[in-house]
């Protein structure tokens, strides 16, 4: 067999027949093999050669998805006109007004049926979102004087866990009051600490996201 001379055509290719998919049938409904019949002749073998697993697949996905949000991200991270603080307050405006929910909502699997995913969610916590994006505005704040606390890693890796993780329904679906109690108690404790994050509108943006409804279980 000839050796792949457009590699990243491939990818791009499983990619975009990967996510209509999702799309359509979401993550759990949605097998290999259905991904293999959808490109068009491509083999198994091509397909592995990219990628070992459908949660490999999914994870590309979400990362070609997300790209535009962290470039968003990095804006205001490098941003020097603003403080810590602001940069602090905008990035989480900007996870909550350029981030797709009902696609996400509806396209994910939960967690907890998928521990190699939330595992990957976790590691990208540490390895990624916190470390490179919200503990160097945390640092600038502490600098700046808009944020004050001792433990810019640890508070920054609080932030990004309980948002993505405890407050996150894809991890634990449960009934919409919990969900928005949740929010005011995450938004309780950063002001005990203060942190005045989310305001008005971005606890309406919080409160509309813990009102999807949960999806129907087979």
């Amino acid at each position: 067999m000839s050796r792949n001379k457009y590699p990243e055509e491939t990818v791009t290719l499983i990619l975009n027949v990967a996510e209509k998919l999702f799309l359509e049938k979401g993550y759990d409904d949605t097998s290999i093999q259905d991904i293999i019949n959808g490109l068009g002749g491509l083999s198994k073998g091509a397909v592995y050669h990219h990628f070992k697993s459908k949660e490999d697949i999914f994870n590309a996905v979400g990362d070609r998805y997300n790209q535009p949000i962290l470039a968003s991200m990095k804006k205001v991270r490098d941003n020097p006109a603003l403080t810590g603080f602001e940069k602090l307050k905008k990035m989480f405006e900007l996870s909550l007004t350029e981030t797709d929910y009902d696609i996400v909502y509806n396209v994910s699997p939960n967690m907890l049926d998928n521990p190699k995913l939330l595992a990957l969610q976790i590691r990208e916590i540490f390895d990624t979102v916190a470390p490179l994006y919200i503990q160097p505005v945390i640092e600038d704040g502490i600098k700046d004087g808009s944020i004050q606390t001792e433990y810019p890693r640890e508070l920054a890796e609080v932030m990004i866990l309980l948002t993505n993780i405890w407050i996150n329904p894809l991890v634990v679906e449960t009934d919409t009051q919990t969900k928005i109690n949740r929010v005011f108690f995450f938004n309780s404790l950063l002001k005990n600490m203060g942190i005045d994050l989310l305001d008005e509108k971005m606890l309406n943006d919080f409160v509309q996201f813990c009102q999807i409804p949960p999806r129907s279980s087979e």
